[in-house]
């Protein structure tokens, strides 16, 4: 559309962008897919959020390439934040968090969790759902994609946490969602208005196909795919949530401009064992010897990225600052003496949590002494307090990041990188999917939350080479087929975005991916919301915009 930079500026007080170097910082997130945008809007409020909708909702005729994609870290590795007609940056002025107490807070999406967090600490209190990615992500990311992350073995997903949400619909105005009695969704299904039809629609559309949806779910312990219409609704509790589809929706329903979090005490004390495995024949056995000690977190990251924390150790600076950096290195040198033993194959981080520091010492030493039979293939160190374990922590959160930025002949491509399979099945798992990495040659860090079976695999790719770039949809077919093989999900947390969504139907099969669509029409007729996300993904279209240039 010609001249929608002067338009929008008419419409709304936020500030409207067009300029090469904002679309080209714009026309990537964190995944390895490009496409670049029209425009770069930043609301100044939810006002404004609804002008552009009931813009584009007009236009939308005449213009059938306008859209709206939500963005705010912009961490996102599945391509869901970016798009090539309007994106909307929450991160410049949608930054308040209001309302916090040692039990729940009301937050704004463009605010960074690292930020959040350090509000509800001052109540004792966390919203435990965070990624790795835990510095540099925004809350509405988080609430977007369903975060998870290293605390999610004990608390679950970001699902869970959702109690409120103020969000734009299609019809442009603003609505406040949340969990409802059934007597509260009756007198909503009977507004002759488009929520009133949005939310019978979705009644109907869940109750005449229950059975269908309540099988649908993953067998897993997290999962970010599809549409969760099994969390909405319960003929047995007869509560209908609608937050539940728009948690882990990727902004494809509706713009969510507030976010009410449940909160959880922040942990008293936490102490790691710490176990460098010299090989992983057995890894997928120790992982299930491990969960039978109820854990709270069970991270891990392979060779490749511990040698990279060391070989980049000045990287580090940006997250501890100079004196952080020093007692960092301090902590590092006997771990370096260490592998003078030889380079272990992965780092396991089990910990725990405690009333007392004794509490936990005694829990992190039973755990070394259950894994005794596997001394002659791994090293262990007991870290009984969270603060001598931080240097493993700031390596597995940092992992991405470190390939992302510091690698410099080779590039991250996250598309096989989120997969679950239930940890029972991990022995046989892991040796068949290390077996399609090494036929085609795919030099992979690995990394994720072993608790969970839950592995971020993320190949190191000449992805401008084309015969690199055709190993990425037959690679793929091998892994996700194998992942379903063994009832699995494609996707723990990362979502579907324009990497998985080709692949959706494949996962659910065509009835339920029906479902999906149907969905999909219910709020978003026009298809404002978007757009190559989710249900409409295409894998042609996605492997069109795969970077070239880095």
């Amino acid at each position: 559309m010609k001249q929608l930079k002067p338009t929008l500026e008419t419409i709304i007080r936020g500030e409207v962008f067009n300029d090469d170097e904002t679309l080209d910082f714009y026309s990537h997130d964190a995944s390895m897919l490009e496409l670049r945008p029209d425009v770069v809007v930043h609301p100044k409020d939810s006002t404004d959020v609804q002008e552009l909708v009931k813009f584009v909702a007009k236009e939308k005729v005449k213009h059938p390439e306008l859209s709206l994609t939500a963005r705010s870290g912009g961490t996102c590795m599945s391509g869901g934040s970016i798009n090539d007609s309007i994106i909307v940056d929450f991160s410049k002025h949608f930054t308040n968090t209001m309302e916090v107490s040692s039990e729940s807070a009301r937050v704004q999406p463009g605010v960074y969790y690292r930020d959040f967090e350090a509000k509800t600490l001052e109540y004792g209190a966390i919203m435990p759902s965070y990624p790795a990615s835990r510095e540099i992500c925004a809350v509405g990311g988080m609430v977007n994609n369903n975060a998870g992350g290293e605390k999610s073995l004990q608390y679950g997903k970001t699902e869970n946490f959702v109690q409120e949400l103020s969000v734009v619909f299609a019809d442009g105005k603003e609505y406040n969602v949340r969990p409802l009695s059934k007597e509260e969704l009756d007198r909503k299904m009977a507004q002759d208005d488009f929520e009133g039809h949005l939310y019978k629609n979705i009644y109907e559309l869940i109750e005449q196909n229950y059975d269908t949806i309540k099988n649908a779910q993953p067998n897993v312990t997290k999962d970010s795919t599809g549409y969760h219409l099994w969390r909405v609704w319960n003929r047995e509790t007869g509560i209908f949530d609608l937050t539940q589809l728009i948690v882990g929706a990727q902004g494809t329903l509706g713009f969510v401009t507030d976010i009410k979090f449940r909160l959880v005490p922040a942990p008293k004390h936490s102490g790691t064992l710490v176990v460098f495995l010299r090989k992983t024949d057995d890894l997928g056995q120790l992982i299930n010897d491990v969960l039978a000690h109820d854990p709270a977190t069970f991270e891990g990251f392979d060779n490749y990225t511990l040698m990279l924390s060391f070989k980049l150790f000045f990287y580090f600076r940006k997250t501890l600052g100079w004196i952080g950096m020093a007692k960092l290195g301090i902590q590092l040198i006997p771990d370096a003496l260490m592998l003078f033993r030889g380079i272990p194959k992965m780092v396991l981080l089990i910990e725990f949590n405690g009333e007392t520091s004794e509490e936990v010492a005694e829990k992190v030493h039973a755990m070394r002494e259950a894994l005794r039979p596997y001394n002659h293939e791994a090293l262990f160190e007991e870290d009984e307090t969270e603060a001598k374990a931080k240097k493993f922590w700031i390596m597995r959160r940092e992992s991405f990041n470190l390939l992302r930025k510091k690698v410099k002949d080779k590039h991250t491509a996250p598309f096989i990188d989120d997969l679950v399979v239930p940890p029972e099945h991990l022995p046989e798992f892991l040796p068949k999917v290390r077996e399609i990495l090494n036929r085609y040659k795919l030099l992979a860090t690995i990394a994720g939350h072993m608790g969970d079976g839950n592995f971020h695999i993320i190949p190191l790719m000449k992805i401008e080479k084309q015969e690199e770039r055709d190993k990425l949809e037959p690679a793929m077919k091998e892994v996700n087929n194998l992942v379903l093989e063994y009832g699995g999900s494609l996707s723990g947390e990362h979502n579907d975005g324009m990497i998985r969504g080709p692949w959706l139907k494949t996962m659910y099969g065509e009835d339920v991916f029906g479902l999906f669509r149907q969905v999909k029409d219910i709020f978003d007729p026009q298809n404002i919301f978007n757009p190559h996300k989710k249900t409409d993904a295409d894998w042609d279209f996605t492997f069109k915009h795969v970077r070239e240039h880095f």
